[in-house]
């Protein structure tokens, strides 16, 4: 089976281009205080329901996990929203290409994505206390993602005796 390049599929890109803008918004919401103090996200709607509060806490860049090994300063430590951005961009290039190397690499970019969704949500829920619509809509969107890939597996070929 060779390489070449096709369609992503319209659930693919539905899924890619809905984390992308959500992500781009995490991003935007994360940025805007600094331009506008008055500045109020629509994804804050009370004290237990605040996208704000958990981009900006410890675990909305690197996962809170990169500044406790690489440093603060690493070019690692950035937005989980940049991962974000790249993962979904990863995610429809890759949906592009038919080969079975990409749809093993759909794959195992979707179960990283859902390990980190797993700690995310568990972070969220049992440590902020917090329920953050965006966070909620990523990672089902990333479920989506990750059964899509698995879906799209192929077979592999078996070679015939002599040839």
């Amino acid at each position: 089976m060779g390489t070449g390049w096709g369609n992503p599929g319209r659930a693919r890109l539905a899924l890619c281009l809905a984390g992308l803008a959500l992500s781009l918004y995490a991003l935007h919401v994360k940025a805007a205080p600094a331009r506008d103090r008055d500045y109020h996200a629509l994804c804050d709607v009370g004290s237990a329901i605040s996208c704000s509060d958990v981009f900006s806490s410890r675990w909305g860049r690197g996962f809170g996990l990169v500044e406790q090994v690489l440093g603060q300063d690493s070019i690692l430590n950035q937005s989980n929203s940049i991962f974000g951005c790249i993962f979904y961009t990863l995610q429809l290039a890759l949906g592009c290409v038919r080969g079975r190397w990409a749809s093993i690499l759909l794959v195992l970019s979707s179960l990283v994505s859902i390990a980190g969704s797993v700690y995310l949500a568990w972070i969220l829920f049992f440590v902020l206390y917090d329920f953050c619509i965006v966070c909620i809509t990523t990672y089902a969107i990333n479920v989506g993602l990750m059964l899509l890939s698995f879906r799209e597996v192929p077979e592999p070929q078996v070679k015939a005796k002599g040839h």
